[in-house]
């Protein structure tokens, strides 16, 4: 069965419990990462993935709590004798300075390397990512800081969809990325530039009329205040959850 699996659940700042907002999306022919940070390799086993499966990386944007891991991850590989090719998409702006980033670590030198295939998204609602025989991923600009995508994946073996926000002020972008979804993982920073509330969460989740609510990249550690999932309720009827880490959501 089709699951998305949180490999992390915090907002910037992680604490021992909660690592930066990350996840995948696991099929049977297919494995997508979203974002990508921490020590993937660890992250990934830890949450019963194998590396070699991975066959596709989706960057939201580029800030360090979502992309920091992807050297790390591509070098791991390489040592460890991947030789499959692995794909990864993202906007123009995040493609160009990914290349750049690796392009510091010469990594063109790098022997026998495993075949990396970038490819750039329009900055355009519904753009499509990725088109396979278990799912349809489509991406749309949502209001951050830089240039950044929320996605959405319909899973084609039973018609499930699952929409994910990443960093975004409320948008109409989102609710209309998010419509009838039956599940939205929604970021709750804080009422913020560039980031929501977890009530704000809610009324999109209202406004786009999904079946569940998960609430991501919120503060924890020492930042962790409140009730999150009792403010999001405030403004949504439907059940809501606190995305953990390693938790698993089926499709």
């Amino acid at each position: 069965m089709p699951k998305v699996i949180i490999l992390g659940s915090s907002n910037a700042v992680p604490s021992i419990d909660h690592e930066n907002t990350h996840l995948v999306i696991v099929g049977e022919e297919r494995t997508i990462l979203v974002d990508c940070v921490s020590t993937p390799i660890v992250r990934l086993e830890q949450a019963g993935v194998d590396f070699n499966s991975l066959t596709d990386i989706v960057i939201t944007h580029f800030h360090p709590d979502h992309v920091a891991g992807i050297p790390l991850l591509l070098m791991d590989m390489w040592l460890m004798g991947r030789t499959k090719p692995v794909n990864i998409y993202g906007l123009h702006y995040t493609m160009d300075r990914l290349e750049d980033l690796m392009g510091f670590y010469g990594w063109d030198e790098w022997p026998n390397f495993f075949p990396v295939g970038f490819y750039r998204l329009p900055e355009a609602e519904m753009a499509l990512v990725l088109d396979s025989a278990e799912f349809r991923v489509h991406s749309s600009p949502v209001h951050h800081m830089i240039p950044t995508i929320g996605l959405r994946v319909e899973c084609l073996t039973d018609g499930k969809v699952l929409t994910y926000s990443c960093d975004t002020e409320p948008c109409e972008q989102t609710v209309r990325l998010a419509a009838g979804a039956d599940v939205l993982i929604h970021e709750a920073a804080g009422a913020a530039f560039g980031h929501s509330s977890a009530e704000q969460a809610g009324e999109i989740a209202t406004k786009a009329e999904v079946g569940k609510l998960y609430l991501i990249h919120y503060p924890t550690g020492r930042f962790a205040s409140g009730d999150i999932a009792a403010d999001a309720r405030k403004t949504y009827t439907g059940e809501v959850i606190v995305a953990k880490d390693f938790m698993t959501i089926d499709l």
